[in-house]
């Protein structure tokens, strides 16, 4: 879990977002982005697909099961 928290919080930072932003863009809420990028929950299926795509990344590259 602690490379998808890295990996997500490098993606939104290297644009210049803020969690609501990408709360916005994304159409998943800024509560559950705080969360994922503190290791408090995580994040279902359908939320990494929605992130990856929105990223053009990978799933597996994501949730660092591939480099």
């Amino acid at each position: 879990m602690d490379i998808f928290i890295e990996r997500l919080k490098e993606l939104r930072l290297s644009r210049g977002m803020s969690q609501e932003k990408l709360a916005k863009e994304t159409g998943l809420s800024q509560s559950a982005i705080a969360f994922w990028e503190k290791g408090q929950r995580v994040p279902n299926a359908l939320a990494v697909i929605t992130l990856a795509r929105y990223f053009g990344v990978s799933s597996d590259w994501l949730l660092g099961l591939e480099d």
